[in-house]
């Protein structure tokens, strides 16, 4: 494997994504990896600066967060701003669930992942 190119490195496709049935809504739903500012993002938003909590991570809202930032048409458009993660915590926690476990995988967040996370 020889060096890498800045243009090879901002040509490289390297957000993969994956469609996922939601018969809740009656359809499917495109989950994609976030860019690096979006991951960003989403860690600031559920980041909890209060010295008095043990957790770093606010968690309330955190599915809907994360699905928001990761939802999108066929296209890669977000179909979600993350001011509208409310409105869509509202919906099927059935359902959210299911694109959340999505979206924690292809974005490197599983429970170990969160877990190393909280340590550092």
């Amino acid at each position: 494997m020889g060096f890498l190119t800045k243009a090879a490195i901002l040509e490289a496709s390297d957000l993969p994504f994956e469609d996922v049935e939601v018969p809740e809504w009656g359809g499917t739903i495109r989950v994609r990896t976030m860019p690096g500012y979006e991951r960003d993002t989403f860690e600031q938003a559920i980041a909890d600066r209060t010295p008095s909590k043990k957790s770093p991570v606010r968690v309330a809202g955190m599915k809907a967060r994360l699905v928001a930032l990761t939802a999108c048409n066929e296209t890669g458009e977000l179909l979600f701003s993350l001011a509208e993660a409310d409105a869509l915590n509202a919906k099927s926690s059935k359902a959210l669930d299911r694109l959340f476990q999505v979206a924690a995988r292809l974005n490197g967040m599983t429970e170990e992942d969160v877990e190393d996370l909280a340590k550092n």
